[in-house]
């Protein structure tokens, strides 16, 4: 009893500080000093969670408290955000209602939190993604006020830095939708420091050996970076002491995240990424109408001292990024031999590009460039969520196509200027415009010259729209277009107009199947499908009803000897193995919580290898429970996989490959300059010296160069590692890498 009652008074204390370090610095912002209302909502919140605790094992209470200290300390928010942060959870989890909080503490309080519960429920359907419907509306609440989404960032940078405690599923899950999800959305709001943080978090939960690797290499690279860096700065230093300028520099790294995407996107080891500091130089300015030449000062300064990169110039100071980011970017040549980039901008623009849109508020004047900026992204994403796709993933998809992309800014000929996606085409623009446009659009006029509307704008273009009443929307447009807006409406138009078609193809469908006796099981309808080559239900019918195939008796005859050969299949399946029968009829629960062992023994495999990225035994893998509660296997970094991991959470496992988990397929590319004997030298290396079993050999030459594409049949990934090494050795191979 006397300990119960020296702990208890131990986690009052660490619950009473976790708050007061809340207040502290709230106190020192240069927000209203609201502190009674946030005390109130401090007490209420304690007092709504009493007793319960989190996965961890702590007090629950001290989730808002952490998310309430992000919101105020790291992303800038004031009194009514460190309120909804403190009650965020209290309506979802206790038997509190909206209706309580907007008495206790106004309306206000009550509708950001009423955003930042989550559904049971949706559009989607039950079998669909959840979280696919928690987003919708937490972007629909977001468009009526920002706070929601910032404090959704709050809450799910917590999460993230307490994952530790939750199984490896959940792990997956909760960092699969956070690097497919919210880094993007932080990006897009300029939370850049949330957004590499969590990319970092996410990572690190799904590449653990990874990510340590880097960090350690990182660690070991230390030393001789710092005096590279030392070098570097010192001039610049000197120059910029002497200009009388009141300033901070500062070398910023790069996250583990960026650093293992490069080398993955590039092909290339740690040591060939140079890029992996930057010199980010901050000065004071009091007078926003000199920033811009303050840091071209700065630019001039530099480039006197270094040698500029002249296609490597970046100026997101005349035009900010969509997301109100401003700096002016340059890389010049180090005293190493190596390109540097330096990043030049005032503190304002600091707080800006590491705070986003909730530092605009702290130098808010009126309505201002970058406010407006933000209300345009808001508006194309309600745009969205009007016409939502039928499907959770092509939603998530739709949206992410807006959340992330690299931009370009074109203008209309009236001088109005567009900020959209890279590799944005004509179409784009007129949609982005209006929808009418876009639908009767049928060319484009670039910088006053005539082109097609699938042409490709570059920033600065100037773009005119040319429309005909006559022109109809058409369904290969889809394949260049590159904001979702366009897409969204492209889709809707093409359902509209295409819904008479549908509908006589579906009565077709329907007259075939009752005239021969099938039933339209999914069965039925999956091969009559295959037959066709067909990719789903709504093409079937839209087929049938323009005439483009047609159903007749070989179909039906083909049905039927099907279905006999496959009863036939089931009664000697039965006969040969009733224990094998009894295993189809009983359909075994596939425990999520638990790690799923991949194993493969003389009855088959207990698992299916997904055919979008191919993982063999030693590739980092999940698990996705399909419609036949058979686990299909994904590489961890598979584009596939992260959707899943996003739109289906509870249906993902934490898997591990057995000992003799069977052979697979690794396709692996070899490049390098041609010469006599060097295909025989290749054969020889892998069939003799390895024991490899080779399945397919291709080998082309063009000149002097070669590519090569080799299949092999093996048991692990360290064997492909170990082929590739070997590869590597041989006399004139430039390039040799696995093909996912």
């Amino acid at each position: 009893m006397e300990q119960y009652k020296t702990n208890h008074q131990a986690e009052e204390a660490m619950i009473e500080a976790a708050f007061q370090e809340v207040l502290d610095g709230y106190l020192a912002s240069n927000h209203r000093k609201k502190v009674e209302i946030i005390t109130r909502a401090y007490k209420f919140a304690k007092e709504a969670h009493k007793g319960v605790r989190r996965q961890s094992g702590e007090p629950y209470i001290l989730h808002p408290i952490a998310v309430a200290k992000i919101a105020s300390q790291e992303i800038g928010l004031g009194s009514t955000s460190i309120c909804a942060a403190l009650l965020h959870d209290v309506v979802e989890d206790t038997d509190y209602t909206i209706e309580d909080l907007e008495q206790h503490f106004g309306k206000k309080i009550a509708q950001i939190v009423a955003g930042l519960t989550k559904i049971s429920g949706g559009i989607f359907g039950d079998k669909a993604s959840v979280q696919a419907e928690n987003f919708r509306k937490l972007l629909l609440t977001m468009s009526e006020d920002i706070r929601v989404v910032l404090l959704k960032m709050a809450d799910r940078l917590h999460n993230m830095r307490t994952l530790g405690s939750m199984a490896p599923n959940k792990q997956y899950k909760i960092a699969g939708e956070t690097l497919y999800i919210y880094a993007p959305l932080a990006h897009r709001l300029g939370l850049f420091a949330i957004k590499s943080e969590l990319e970092d978090l996410s990572f690190k939960y799904e590449h653990p050996a990874a990510y340590a690797r880097i960090r350690e290499l990182i660690k070991e690279s230390e030393a001789r970076r710092t005096e590279i860096y030392k070098k570097f700065s010192a001039p610049i230093h000197q120059k910029l002491r002497e200009l009388g300028l009141k300033y901070e520099a500062k070398a910023r790294m790069k996250t583990v995240y960026s650093i293992w995407n490069k080398m993955e996107k590039k092909q290339v080891p740690f040591e060939e990424i140079y890029d992996i500091y930057a010199m980010r130089i901050i000065f004071d300015c009091d007078d926003p109408d000199k920033e811009k030449l303050t840091c071209w000062n700065i630019y001039s300064i530099i480039t006197d001292l270094y040698r500029l990169h002249p296609d490597r110039t970046r100026d997101w100071i005349s035009v900010p990024k969509a997301n109100g980011y401003q700096a002016l970017h340059i890389t010049v040549m180090g005293p190493d031999g190596n390109w540097i980039e330096v990043q030049i901008r005032s503190r304002r623009m600091d707080e800006i590009a590491e705070k986003g849109f909730a530092a605009h508020w702290k130098y808010k004047i009126g309505d201002g460039e970058e406010e407006s900026e933000l209300n345009v992204w808001l508006r194309t994403i309600k745009d969205i969520l009007d016409n939502p796709e039928p499907s959770a993933i092509d939603f998530l998809d739709t949206l992410k196509l807006n959340l992330f992309a690299s931009e370009i800014v074109v203008f209309t000929p009236k001088g109005e200027l567009l900020t959209l996606p890279n590799n944005s085409t004509v179409l784009d623009v007129a949609f982005e415009l209006h929808s009418q446009l876009g639908l009767h659009c049928i060319a484009g006029k670039v910088n006053h010259k005539l082109v097609p509307l699938s042409h490709k704008l570059k920033s600065g273009d100037q773009v005119e729209v040319l429309t005909s009443n006559s022109q109809q929307p058409k369904a290969e447009w889809v394949n260049f277009l590159a904001t979702a807006k366009a897409k969204t409406r492209l889709r809707a138009a093409l359902r509209k107009s295409q819904q008479p078609v549908i509908a006589e193809g579906k009565k077709i469908f329907v007259e075939f199947l009752q005239k021969h006796s099938l039933v339209a099981t999914n069965e039925v309808v999956t091969k009559i499908l295959g037959m066709l080559h067909l990719p789903n239900r709504e093409e079937l019918y839209l087929a049938l009803g323009g005439n483009e195939v047609t159903l007749n008796d070989n179909i039906a005859k083909q049905l039927a000897r099907q279905d006999s050969q496959s009863l036939l299949s089931k009664i000697f399946r039965r006969k040969s193995s009733a224990k094998k029968t009894a295993e189809m009829q009983e359909i075994v629960e596939i425990d999520t919580a638990a790690t799923y062992i991949l194993k493969h023994d003389e009855h088959g495999a207990n698992f299916k290898i997904a055919d979008c990225c191919c993982p063999i035994p030693g590739d980092e893998v999940l698990g996705f429970i399909d419609e036949n509660n058979e686990v299909v296997v994904h590489a961890l970094d598979c584009p596939r996989a992260s959707v899943l991991k996003a739109g289906y959470g509870s249906r993902i496992v934490s898997t591990q490959w057995d000992v003799s988990s069977g052979k697979f397929l690794a396709t692996v590319h070899i490049e390098g300059l041609d010469r006599f004997g060097i295909l025989q030298e290749l054969t020889q290396m892998i069939s003799t010296n390895m024991s490899i079993d080779i399945r397919k050999l291709n080998i082309e030459a063009q000149e002097e160069v070669f590519s090569c594409e080799l299949v092999v049949l093996i048991e692990d990934s360290q064997v492909v590692t170990d082929l590739c090494n070997k590869i590597n050795k041989i006399n004139g191979v430039k390039r040799v890498s696995r093909v996912y």
